[in-house]
């Protein structure tokens, strides 16, 4: 009797779906972080940066399902970071900072730190 989900030597069948998906993302990634360069995201959701860090998140997903653990998403997303043009990083890391604190991220994590450590 084969399991659902499984092909037919048992083996999971999503980690192949990760995996085919990882590998088309890692060559989406750092083409689109380019093309976000210089993109205002205040103007229109949905825009070109977030629609990098959307394929990021993606990416971090599809080879976390396909390597079993969180680590080899996050070592997916570096090396794709890795192959951007640096201004187009420098951009999108800005994008997301702005994120995190529209988000609460300064107020989540405020308690973890003391008067004195900030600058």
């Amino acid at each position: 009797m084969r399991i659902p989900g499984s092909d037919k030597k048992g083996r999971n069948t999503k980690s192949f779906l990760a995996a085919d998906d990882a590998s088309r993302l890692t060559d989406e990634a750092s083409p689109l972080l380019d093309r976000a360069l210089g993109v205002e995201w205040y103007e229109r959701a949905g825009n070109e940066v977030d629609f990098a860090a959307y394929v990021l998140c993606r990416l971090r997903r599809a080879r976390a399902g396909e390597k079993g653990g969180p680590l080899h998403g996050d070592e997916a997303v570096r090396l794709a970071l890795g192959q951007a043009n640096p201004e187009a990083l420098v951009w999108f890391a800005s994008r997301a900072i702005s994120y995190m604190d529209e988000t609460g991220f300064p107020e989540a994590v405020e308690p973890w730190f003391t008067e004195t450590e900030e600058a």
